[in-house]
């Protein structure tokens, strides 16, 4: 959030940053599920792991077969394979977390019932007056019309301002249209829940009364 948004602009940045994210969640993850009561356990693991029987294990998981562990090596395997999942949920974009979604996400239909509405999102950054300010470097928001190929080429050059714009209008869009931490009713009565993947700019929403 430079003034002059050199950092935002920086077409290396936001990969290094966000390598770097993934460094610091998964070890976070790893000291978490390695604690001084299991760590024992987790090296011994580790230490007596049959590498070839892993190897076959994630070769049937990979062409889409329910493996189920029957040998002790398997059931080894296994749980080394669960130690992983559970380090790599905490990691954004890894498989594990989008694993860990669809679990958050069928609790909550167990707990609320299926959802009243399924939204998806897709705001126009390059015609929106907010994301050009935000793409720009000017520090005043003067709104003015924009040739088609200036609107590209800002928008392109400056990821961070899409991103920002779209946490922006989902932001407003669960309070002021779902009503959610709000002091008004959503726009369909008052919502129960809601459940964001905002990877895939999707919206479940619960509200009372929808069936």
């Amino acid at each position: 959030m430079y003034h002059d948004k050199r950092f935002q602009k920086d077409p290396h940045f936001p990969l290094i940053a966000f390598n770097h994210e993934q460094i610091r969640s998964s070890s976070t993850g790893s000291y978490l599920q390695a604690e001084k009561s299991t760590f024992p356990d987790v090296a011994r693991r580790l230490l007596s792991l049959n590498t070839d029987v892993l190897q076959e294990m994630s070769w049937r998981m990979s062409n889409g077969e329910i493996v189920r562990p029957e040998t002790d090596d398997e059931r080894s395997c296994y749980q080394v394979i669960k130690d992983l999942d559970c380090v790599a949920s905490h990691v954004d974009g890894s498989g594990a977390t989008r694993k860990h979604q669809r679990n958050e996400i069928w609790s909550l239909m167990a707990h609320c019932g299926a959802p009243s509405w399924f939204i998806t999102f897709a705001p126009a950054d390059v015609k929106h007056p907010i994301c050009l300010y935000f793409a720009d470097t000017q520090e005043k928001f003067t709104p003015k019309i924009r040739s088609d190929d200036e609107r590209y080429r800002l928008i392109a050059s400056n990821p961070a301002a899409g991103a920002r714009f779209f946490d922006f209008m989902v932001k407003a869009f669960i309070k002021d249209v779902l009503g959610v931490n709000s002091t008004h009713s959503g726009l369909w009565g008052n919502t129960k829940a809601y459940y964001g993947t905002f990877r895939r700019r999707v919206i479940l929403a619960w509200i009372n009364g929808i069936c």
